[in-house]
């Protein structure tokens, strides 16, 4: 039976954000708490059986946590946090796999009012200090597997240890210990909607990472999100492959999920198409979100050709980059339902969707229609607003966007506003139909896999290796990953090139940097094109690594 969507044109005319926000708030009082929205309101509405979490672990063991049972093992771990001085405004950093012990810990940061950071588990060192330096957190939770990133930091906060402290690192504080506390007996604080709840850091082409402190009045917009673009109701199970380490999964597959009251899946395991196939099957999957890079492998395998009278899929969604039409075609013939685009950024969440639950025109490669909430604008050099069909830089409208959240960056590393507008850097264009096209991007993020990575830390982690005099680094066109870094490399005289010399550094900058944004290619050249001040001139490298990863695949 097929289903009428409602029009997206006719749900705007009666959207109004303050009707999101008493959705997501029973106290009324104009102030907002993370865990209260996330799990305390679904216990006072009499569903604390409901499944918040299915999780199943790299040896195949499952673990439940219902809405009542997060709520207790977080509270207990909240008072904890509380007794130890933490509290409203503090830093507390996570670095720990997909896991019931991860929700906890954030859930139970945001009981306090803390604010969560998120530390991806295939960080480096140097992304780990700078991270913890920068936001001065308070404390770090993490297990064995990612201890040791944290040796050897000239400023390490206390660190609470999932398994317990171990020979090397007899100073930890003991999870189970702090999971054995009494319950927090005094109430979540009602913060500010300007309040952060979420201290995410997002990569640039200049400079450091730079800080996005995500404020509590971002939650109308995740809910949203989940409910008209990704379609997701109260009947589903739900899996979003992204690694909540980043935005999209912190957001999407824990937040989001969390504020409609509906269950999430954790697969503990690293990706596979044999494991995705298997952990779709096994848990009854009906709503997946997932990179295109996913798709694009799940394709590449074979596996799924004919899995869609074994699965139970109702609906897919992509983000990250635009699919093409082979792989939206596939998806619908093999997985047996329509995957949807959806656009945003670290700063804003998601801003531009194909909307599952909205009729509106659907173009393959398109970004959709804005979200319930977001005027979005495309603005030329002069930041003026241009008419349908001429590309340029996609902007938020802000004063006509009451779901827009972004305050600026925590540190003001850069000012990202203009005459009223935010400016994303993507160059998009609007179609007449009042749909847009995504176009390309004016600077030089690299998009690998679906993260985003700014060619700045690349090419300073190469730096770090004494035979290297200048590095410049770039996206260079890739079947499966869409993009894979590519770092151009003049030598310090006298040092040869040679592979052992390549790979030495591709294994630096993983070990500082990140297991995700390393050179796969590195190319030693006598000189980097530059501009007569110096600037290097990366769309030179961009169109050179274009043409010699073309000529390779013919």
């Amino acid at each position: 039976m097929t289903t009428t969507l409602p029009d997206y044109h006719a749900y705007l005319e009666t959207f109004a954000i303050d009707d999101v926000v008493a959705r997501l708030d029973d106290h009324r009082d104009g102030r907002l708490n993370a865990f209260e929205a996330c799990c305390g309101r679904h216990l006072r509405e009499g569903r604390a059986e409901v499944t918040a979490l299915v999780h199943e672990d790299t040896r195949g063991r499952i673990t439940t946590l219902s809405y009542g049972e997060l709520a207790a093992e977080s509270e207990k771990l909240a008072g904890w946090l509380s007794e130890r001085g933490l509290g409203e405004g503090d830093r507390i950093a996570c670095m720990l796999p997909r896991s019931p012990q991860l929700l906890i810990a954030i859930l139970a940061s945001w009981r306090i009012g803390a604010v969560y950071q998120p530390l991806f588990t295939a960080f480096g060192s140097d992304s780990v200090a700078y991270r913890l330096e920068r936001a001065d957190t308070r404390l770090v939770i993490t297990d064995g597997d990612n201890r040791a990133k944290f040796d050897g930091l000239a400023q390490c906060p206390p660190v609470l240890a999932v398994g317990g402290p171990d020979a090397e690192h007899d100073d930890d504080l003991d999870w189970a210990s702090a999971l054995a506390h009494s319950s927090i007996e005094t109430a979540a604080p009602r913060q500010s909607p300007d309040a952060p709840f979420l201290q995410m850091f997002t990569s640039g082409t200049v400079g450091k990472p730079k800080g996005v402190a995500v404020p509590l009045a971002a939650m109308p917009a995740f809910a949203l999100y989940m409910e008209l673009a990704i379609g997701l109701d109260d009947s589903d199970r739900f899996w979003n492959m992204a690694d909540p380490g980043w935005a999209y999964g912190l957001y999407y597959a824990i937040a989001g999920p969390l504020l409609l009251g509906v269950t999430t899946h954790f697969c503990e395991s690293g990706f596979s198409a044999e494991g995705a196939l298997s952990f779709m099957e096994r848990h009854g999957i009906t709503n997946f979100a997932a990179a295109p890079t996913a798709y694009r492998l799940m394709k590449a395998s074979g596996l799924f050709d004919d899995a869609r009278e074994r699965l139970s899929l109702r609906r897919a969604s992509s983000a990250g980059e635009p699919l093409n039409t082979e792989v939206v075609t596939w998806v619908e013939t093999a997985l047996g339902c329509s995957v949807m685009d959806h656009y945003g950024q670290t700063e804003t969440g998601m801003t531009c969707c194909n909307h599952h639950a909205l009729a509106h025109p659907k173009h393959v490669g398109g970004m959709g229609v804005p979200m319930p909430g977001y005027r979005l604008a495309i603005l030329d050099a002069e930041y003026n607003e241009l008419p349908p069909g001429e590309p340029g830089v996609l902007a938020v409208d802000i004063a006509r966007s009451p779901a827009h959240f972004f305050p600026g960056y925590t540190w003001q590393e850069k000012e990202p506003f203009v005459g009223g507008y935010y400016l994303t850097g993507d160059v998009v264009q609007r179609n007449e139909d009042g749909s847009f096209q995504f176009a390309g991007r004016d600077d030089d993020i690299i998009t690998t896999a679906g993260y985003r990575v700014g060619p700045t830390d690349v090419e300073n982690s190469v730096l770090m290796h004494p035979a290297v005099a200048e590095s410049a680094a770039v996206g260079q066109p890739d079947e499966i990953r869409g993009e894979i870094i590519k770092s151009y490399v003049v030598l310090r005289d006298g040092v040869e090139a040679s592979d052992t010399l390549a790979d030495e550094i591709r294994q630096q900058v993983r070990e500082r940097l990140s297991t995700h944004a390393f050179p796969r290619v590195i190319e030693f050249v006598d000189t980097l094109p530059k501009t007569p001040s110096g600037k290097i001139q990366r769309f030179k490298l961009r169109a050179d690594a274009a043409d010699k990863a073309e000529t390779a695949a013919q």
